[in-house]
């Protein structure tokens, strides 16, 4: 039985060289959040950027969690939850800025959907432009294949994207809810096992999801509330090689792991063709030498270099050795 000065919600967030941006979400979370009692928890995973003085200076009620090396976003966060003491867990992003009270709203929903485990909310770029990948389906070789902004925009309705729960204005049930702020009951994470650490960069909140709906509960989004996600305005525009076929190799691993080796073999082989098409497609217009052509033309080699077994990725911190066997 929890004490009635226990912590209602506890907030886990992890710190990569993003001491300025932790700074500036736990103020807004004190600033918009009055009526709950909050612990914090923030993992630095092996940065040594200064964050854990800085929250010492100005957090200092903030519990901070110092990692020796970079272990990944999954296991990080249960290194958080295990330091947590609340029966609401909080994953929040570093990068992300409260503009009202979304965790009040949100603990609220939470507790009187039905049968909810998890919940996530809009994240909205600075410019308060919707970041429509709050809510997705699960990854299939389908919706994989698929996969553009041109089909997006002209079909944004199609049941393939699993965006359905962004054009109400009521809770509603969801596949998959972005790993920027999810809001899960304690006893859902520790009865799915928390994230499974073979996840080392991207797909944490596909699995985590999953494993949420596969045990029987509700995973939900509410357009009610929105925050600010500053990393997802840039994505696109900015995303490296790395994070290109980073996020590849873990939808590889979510099918291998949840549909089995058919479907991963599928969507590496759809992944060769969709970056072949691409290439043909690019090709004459790398004749005007426009760097920003270069740069497109250089991630789908990078992509179809790792689709076809040439570009070896590390799915987990060095020494690890994470398994991602079901």
């Amino acid at each position: 039985m929890r004490a009635q000065g226990d912590p209602e919600v506890s907030i886990l967030v992890v710190n990569w060289n993003s001491a300025g941006h932790v700074r500036k979400c736990l103020q807004s979370v004190f600033q918009q959040t009055r009526a709950l009692r909050l612990e914090i928890v923030v993992v630095d995973s092996g940065s040594y950027d200064g964050c854990g003085e800085m929250l010492s200076r100005e957090f200092p009620a903030v519990k901070f969690i110092q990692s020796r090396e970079n272990v990944g976003f999954a296991r990080a966060n249960n290194l958080g939850a295990g330091a947590a003491r609340a029966a609401r867990l909080l994953l929040l992003n570093p990068d992300t800025e409260l503009k009202e009270d979304s965790i009040g709203l949100m603990v609220r929903r939470l507790e009187t959907l039905p049968g909810a485990g998890a919940l996530g909310c809009r994240l909205v770029n600075g410019d308060g432009s919707l970041q429509t990948s709050c809510v997705q389906a699960f990854p299939t070789v389908w919706n994989q294949l698929l996969d553009c902004e041109f089909l997006r925009r002209r079909f944004p309705g199609w049941s393939l994207w699993g965006t359905a729960p962004l054009h109400g204005t009521q809770p509603a049930r969801a596949e998959v809810v972005s790993g920027a702020c999810i809001l899960v009951k304690r006893e859902v994470f520790e009865q799915i096992g928390g994230f499974s650490e073979c996840y080392f960069m991207y797909g944490e909140d596909l699995d985590l999801c999953f494993k949420i709906k596969q045990a029987g509960h509700g995973v939900y989004h509410t357009p009610e509330t929105a925050i600010i996600h500053y990393g997802g305005g840039s994505t696109r525009q900015s995303a490296s090689d790395f994070a290109s076929v980073m996020t590849r190799e873990s939808v590889y691993r979510f099918l291998r792991r949840h549909r089995g080796p058919a479907s991963a073999m599928g969507y590496r082989l759809a992944m060769a063709g969709a970056s072949l098409a691409r290439m043909v497609l690019l090709l004459p217009m790398l004749l005007v030498a426009r760097q920003s052509r270069r740069c497109t033309w250089e991630k789908w080699l990078a992509i179809l270099r790792w689709s076809l077994g040439f570009k070896r990725m590390t799915a987990h911190a060095p020494g690890e050795g994470k398994s991602c066997a079901a």
